[in-house]
């Protein structure tokens, strides 16, 4: 029987994210003596890019690579995807060969009918709207560095992303209170909204979309934010910018409106002199490389979850 998929986040409950959370600590702080080194021997997971990629190709190729199994990486235009084979059949045929597909797409759309085609789990590495593995490390590194804080706040700034819709989801899922300002226009997707304020109410989390950063930066422990200009947005650059800066740029200024010892997130690449200033995200609030880095243990953990059975899984974490 096929397990879980992750599309989105909405796909978990707390007590999974919890799980894969913790999970994710203990094979980070184990990395050296190879706990997990056989949990997925024998086998194979499919890796699929539409999209340029650093950090989740090399993320998920080391991860099932450290954990036994093996990673099949795979460009669209090496497939007979990039010859006008649906996304259906793709997902028909290789789950029949694999035990797990990763797919970064162009349209979220695709996501979904991959994974209502698949027999196996099928994991979103990226789309336009969604980027659930993202937002995974981006929680584990919260904790590690803001520890148990009693309903944290996030605040993200500038373009209401698909990094900010997965944030909106994790933070609803986590109970932490979440404010994202974005100008009129690049807010958030409401669909995700809608649901992230539906899961709040049963996790006391909050989710708020509002336009000044000033705002929503007061008080918070943790800052985020993203490229003006995400893949696929080029021809819009200088449309975005105008919107964007100087406003919604993070600045040593507007970094100061949160706590003291508030820490600073971007899912990267970075643009300097953008969405942030060098002062800020090479400063010592900063602790994106450690975001990235957690990509990794992350990725272990979340493939153990959704490839592993429950007494599996429920092993490995003791």
């Amino acid at each position: 029987m096929k397990g879980k998929d992750l599309l989105t986040l909405s796909e978990l409950t707390p007590s999974d994210i919890e799980s894969i959370l913790s999970l994710s600590a203990r094979l980070k702080s184990q990395r050296e003596t190879g706990l997990g080194s056989g949990a997925l021997r024998g086998k194979s997971v499919a890796l699929i890019f539409e999209k340029p990629s650093t950090r989740t190709r090399v993320s998920f190729q080391v991860a099932i690579g450290e954990l036994g199994g093996q990673p099949i990486s795979l460009s669209s235009n090496e497939m007979q995807l990039g010859r006008g084979e649906t996304i259906e059949d793709t997902g028909r045929v290789l789950s029949r060969y694999v035990h797990c597909i990763m797919a970064r797409v162009n349209n979220h759309a695709d996501i979904v009918g991959l994974a209502k085609a698949s027999r196996v789990p099928v994991i979103n590495g990226l789309s336009d709207l969604y980027h659930p593995v993202q937002v995974l490390a981006d929680l584990l590194t919260l904790v590690e560095h803001k520890g148990q804080v009693q309903k944290p706040k996030v605040a993200w700034v500038g373009d209401g992303d698909n990094v900010c819709n997965s944030w909106a989801l994790g933070a609803a899922l986590t109970g932490i209170d979440f404010v994202a300002a974005t100008p009129r226009g690049y807010e958030p997707a409401r669909d995700a909204i809608k649901e992230a304020s539906a899961m709040a109410r049963s996790t006391g989390a909050t989710v708020k979309v509002i336009s000044d950063p000033s705002v929503a930066v007061s008080g918070a422990d943790c800052v985020m934010t993203d490229t003006f200009v995400s893949m696929g947005f080029e021809k819009e650059g200088r449309k975005r910018r105008k919107a964007f800066l100087p406003k919604y740029q993070v600045n040593a200024r507007l970094m100061a409106k949160a706590k003291k010892d508030a820490i600073f997130q971007h899912c990267l690449p970075a643009h300097r002199g953008e969405e942030v200033t060098a002062e800020v995200i090479d400063g010592p609030a900063s602790v994106v490389f450690d975001e990235a880095a957690n990509r990794l243990h992350t990725t272990k953990a979340l493939l153990c979850f959704l490839v592993l059975s429950k007494s599996e899984f429920s092993t490995l974490k003791l």
